[in-house]
């Protein structure tokens, strides 16, 4: 077996905890290896959301997984913020708190979208320093999240892999590797992803998310709404391949199915990961291809 990573282990195959499966959890206790939640959905919440929470984390592993850390940002470090995580991940032995390589606002103004940074050196160092208070805070190492992106920065002089290791390198921190993500900016800003994922550093990925997307023709959008595809499948294989296997999930957002759908599509992983082949499901099939011609890329930048 390999070593954990940073000391958090291989949690299996799990999938994002979201309310209008709580009922259908709570009758039926399935067979999932391990939960993630939205951070934010919980810490300011003493209600049934959290009532839930606290039954379900009596009986499986639970990820907190933030939306709000805006490492990226000029604003303060929101230290409340950071309170309320730790003392939630406390509550509920928490294996690990995650969030994005991105900000999210500025001026004391969260715009609640993942917004790119320039990758470069000024960056890097300035990122960097804001992590490792984040890790000192929490004591413990923050696992950070590719993001999907639009626009690339004129600014930068590195790719976002290279970034990402320079990050991992100086801080130390773990990496949540959404393949999913990589997909998306690989169509919209043209690069190859299996390029991207060979050039991550391996021992840093604790996690991996999975997803599906919108193809929008020439771009796609990350809107975590339906089955993953083919390209991604074949992107998580060669991730895996060269991790030997991390903790795995499934995001779906958006006209979210029944559990026992949602279940199935984590559980697709299971079988690519033992050599077998994985059939499009009955709506796959309607729906047609999702796969973009890889010839159309949207291209911006900006300054």
């Amino acid at each position: 077996m390999p070593e954990p990573r940073l000391g958090y282990e291989n949690l299996g195959l799990g999938v994002g905890l979201r309310h209008p499966h709580f009922n259908y959890i709570l009758e039926n206790w399935p067979a999932v290896d391990w939960f993630e939640i939205i951070s934010e959905n919980y810490i300011d919440s003493q209600g049934r959301p959290r009532h839930v929470l606290d039954q379900i984390a009596e009986r499986y592993p639970i990820v907190m997984h933030g939306v709000s850390l805006s490492i990226g940002s000029t604003d303060p470090l929101d230290f409340e913020y950071l309170n309320k995580l730790k003392t939630l991940s406390a509550a509920i032995n928490a294996r690990w708190i995650s969030d994005h390589v991105c900000w999210t606002g500025v001026a004391g103004k969260n715009t609640h979208d993942l917004l790119p940074i320039p990758y470069n050196e000024e960056t890097l160092k300035y990122v960097a320093q804001r992590v490792v208070q984040v890790q000192d805070f929490l004591e413990r190492p923050l696992v950070l999240e590719d993001p999907s992106s639009y626009v690339t920065f004129a600014a930068s002089t590195m790719t976002e892999w290279e970034f990402l290791t320079a990050l991992t390198q100086e801080t130390g921190c773990g990496l949540l590797l959404d393949v999913n993500n990589v997909y998306v900016s690989a169509v919209n800003h043209d690069f190859d992803p299996a390029r991207y994922i060979e050039g991550l550093p391996w021992e840093s990925i604790v996690q991996f998310h999975l997803a599906g997307h919108t193809n929008m023709g020439d771009y796609c959008i990350d809107t975590h709404d339906g089955h993953v595809i083919d390209p991604v499948w074949k992107l998580f294989c060669l991730a895996h391949q060269r991790t030997g296997g991390v903790s795995t999930l499934l995001e779906w957002d958006a006209n979210i199915p029944d559990f026992n759908t949602l279940h199935a599509e984590v559980l697709k992983a299971k079988k690519l990961i033992e050599g077998q082949p994985i059939a499009p499901t009955a709506d796959e099939k309607s729906n047609g291809s999702q796969v973009p011609h890889p010839a159309h890329r949207i291209e911006h930048e900006v300054s």
